[in-house]
């Protein structure tokens, strides 16, 4: 037994102190307190409804502008990507596939002897206006001439088909070309061939091959130098669009590169695949108006989102100025009521994001169909736009919050 002695204080006693709470965590404080910020938007449900209805409204504009503008580049490059080259050379006045120009096909000769180099061939691009055999209408698609002994492209069907390109007036067509061909890729498909028209002279479809459209072209047509040449009279076999060079297995690209530079004269440009893609996208992207448009276009969806989400929660928190102010009188700061206001906004944020990321995939779908666009949600795409939506639903909440923050209780009261 302990005895206590008269003098001795009383919060000296062990026994009858007041008992210590554990200090809590962050974590732990932020998910035991009271979700104020929820149960003021779920009071309303019809505003609730219509703030979660704007914000997938603004999000599906930020999706379909950036989605599209990105299947308009992918498309323009398709072709490209499906080069079986590792070094593509061009002319110096090449723009894009639609705007090529032409050089001098001893360039390719220039280049066989140097060291490493496997191979160098010619490619012929150009567009032509066919008709639709089921149709009948007229639409314009991308024709390539390509050399029948050795694969100018990663296409299994092609390179499997090269040796009907032999045979006169005989192409192999995209099958995901943009259009009605649904009567077309069955019939290929059980064997038999379509005839058709090029300029008024006719042809035969015998194979099929899968690349999509693109932005200047409802889709592509592959045969052999010889039968491209056939519809373009004037243009001499010696102008060829590209020249796709390979290089021998282990070698070192670079090095080759720098080799056929040397030995280019000043009206070619040799580079890397890849670099030939960034150039043509640089060039869709930079000369054409395609990035201001859609860039100008997620920039007003974005701002429609601020306005939005700041009209919802201006009114919720004039709705709520009284319960405001008395935080304030019982001498909580503006920093608690600051995290209320957004605590609602970040809400809001995300419940407006999922119907709108919902409408978004079937629309690129729909798209996808429809457009024959390569469309499809990606994984940046999705972590941008969500982004967006939180700074736009932030920055409405930090405008929203102004009046509170100037706020007397006792004007209020």
């Amino acid at each position: 037994m302990t005895l206590i002695s008269p003098d001795q204080e009383e919060s000296e006693i062990p026994s009858l102190r007041e008992p210590q709470k554990p200090k809590q965590g962050f974590w732990q404080s932020f998910t035991q307190r009271t979700p104020i910020g929820w149960k003021q938007l779920t009071k309303n449900k019809g505003r609730l409804f219509v703030a979660i209805a704007g914000i997938g409204f603004a999000d599906l504009l930020m999706f379909a502008q950036l989605g599209i503008q990105a299947a308009l580049f992918d498309g323009n490059v398709l072709l490209h990507r499906s080069i079986d080259a590792d070094i593509v050379i061009r002319s110096t006045q090449y723009r894009d596939l639609s705007l090529a120009n032409t050089l001098p096909r001893r360039r390719i000769y220039q280049i066989q002897d140097i060291p490493n180099v496997s191979s160098a061939d010619a490619v012929y691009i150009s567009t032509v206006v066919w008709k639709n055999p089921e149709t009948r209408l007229k639409t314009q698609l991308t024709l390539v001439g390509q050399s029948v002994e050795r694969p100018a492209f990663n296409f299994d069907e092609v390179n499997k088909n090269l040796d009907k390109l032999k045979q006169p007036d005989t192409f192999l067509f995209d099958r995901k070309t943009r259009g009605k061909y649904e009567n077309v890729v069955a019939t290929v498909e059980d064997g038999k061939t379509v005839a058709t028209e090029i300029d008024r002279r006719s042809i035969q479809v015998a194979g099929l091959f899968s690349l999509g459209a693109s932005f200047a072209t409802d889709g592509t047509l592959i045969t052999s130098q010889e039968n491209f040449l056939r519809f373009f009279p004037e243009r001499t076999a010696g102008q060829i669009t590209l020249g796709l060079v390979k290089v021998k297995e282990g070698t070192d690209v670079q090095q080759v590169l720098s080799d056929i530079r040397a030995v280019l004269p000043k009206d070619t440009i040799a580079a890397t695949k890849q670099e030939f893609i960034d150039f043509e996208l640089a060039y869709w992207g930079e000369t054409t108006p395609i990035g201001l448009v859609f860039g100008f276009g997620t920039a007003m969806a974005f701002v429609v989102g601020i306005v939005i989400v700041f009209q919802i929660l201006s009114t919720d928190v004039n709705d709520h100025l009284a319960e405001y102010a008395t935080f304030k009188a019982m001498g909580y700061g503006d920093r608690f009521i600051i995290f209320i206001v957004l605590e609602e906004a970040m809400i809001l944020a995300i419940l407006g994001f999922i119907p709108g990321l919902g409408l978004a995939l079937a629309q690129y779908a729909l798209i996808q169909s429809a457009a024959a666009l390569p469309i499809a949600m990606t994984f940046a795409r999705f972590s941008f736009v969500f982004f967006l939506t939180l700074v736009m639903c932030g920055v409405s909440g930090l405008i929203a919050i102004r009046k509170v923050q100037s706020a007397d209780p006792a004007d209020i009261f």
